[in-house]
């Protein structure tokens, strides 16, 4: 099978690679990789390379059609956030003229997702009990029944840019008012009882979860270990068969004071810390690249290897002759 990942110079496009680079099924792939930069580091680990626009540009969808037909790639799998919505508004257009399924949900579960209050309202309709939200026009300022400490954070923001934790309403204040389309957010336990749990959905059916407890270092994990609980595994997978997205999904959860999580982030798409999951048996990417394979359904394992993850730098070296034209 011809495969295309996008983001090459992402964690998240390359932690894909990776999980399949150390799959048992590598040997019958081939893979290209694709990236706005010559300099993305994973354009030079696969079998071919592409430069392609970046997502905002309107040549992207053309652009990326016309690799996928020069190369004959038959699935397609996002490896950044900011393409996930026009991938989704074009995916039939994609698979049509090209015969490669895109891995990418639909747009109201994009929406949903890329939205912290629309995942709050998603969360809140279906009484998943998550941390309590508010928008600043709905946000009573003057109560003094508010309570301490609050998260701010922008509606479409990723990987805690432009998140502030405020203890006071003077700060609260000063944070609206240097903050873009922001949501306010009950906060949840502490930074220490956080968790990321994976979930993959085919056919209409949620099929199985696994969960890290993380700690993070500028918005990425850089430190995790497997937690085999199944109690929030069943919680994630009955949130993800509410949600219905396409394959990958990931959930960022806090404990409560009731030792009950609380998902307060949705990410309609493999997550950073993909390749951690596959290490431990959550094989998702190669279970996704199976299905649509030959339409197989995973059976997924019931515990994970019992493995904690320390994230370093790495390198990729090169002759300058090597870099591909852009």
């Amino acid at each position: 099978m011809k495969i295309l990942i996008t983001g090459a110079g992402a964690l998240l496009g390359q932690g894909v690679f990776e999980s399949l680079q150390n799959s048992n099924i590598r040997s019958r792939l081939i893979i290209g990789l694709a990236d706005p930069s010559q300099t993305s580091a994973a354009l030079y680990w696969g079998d071919f390379a592409h430069i392609i626009p970046f997502a905002s540009s309107p040549d992207y969808i053309d652009s990326l059609i016309s690799v996928i037909k020069h190369e004959g790639y038959q699935l397609l799998f996002p490896g950044t956030d900011i393409e996930l919505p026009i991938l989704s508004a074009n995916k039939n257009r994609i698979e049509s003229s090209t015969g490669c399924h895109v891995v990418v949900s639909d747009p109201n579960v994009i929406e949903i997702a890329n939205d912290k209050y629309k995942t709050f309202e998603f969360l809140q309709a279906h009484s998943l009990n998550p941390p309590r939200s508010w928008l600043p026009e709905s946000f009573d300022l003057s109560s003094e029944s508010v309570k301490f400490p609050l998260i701010v954070k922008p509606r479409d923001g990723a990987r805690s840019i432009g998140l502030y934790q405020v203890n006071s309403l003077i700060e609260l204040k000063e944070c609206l008012n240097r903050s873009k389309r922001p949501v306010i957010q009950e906060c949840i336990g502490t930074s220490s009882e956080e968790y990321t749990s994976g979930s993959i959905t085919l056919a209409g059916k949620s099929l199985g979860a696994i969960t890290l407890r993380r700690e993070l270092k500028d918005g990425n994990t850089y430190k995790a270990s497997v937690e085999n609980n199944k109690f929030f595994d069943e919680f994630i997978i009955r949130a993800s068969q509410l949600l219905q997205p396409l394959g990958p999904c990931n959930f960022q959860f806090r404990i409560d004071e009731s030792g009950l999580p609380r998902i307060f982030e949705i990410n309609a798409r493999f997550s950073g810390t993909t390749l951690m999951r596959s290490t431990a048996g959550f094989s998702e990417v190669v279970w996704v690249v199976e299905y649509f394979e030959s339409g197989k359904i995973p059976s997924i394992p019931g515990d994970f290897l019992d493995l904690i993850f320390l994230r370093h730098w790495s390198m990729t070296t090169l002759d300058k002759s090597q870099l591909i034209s852009s």
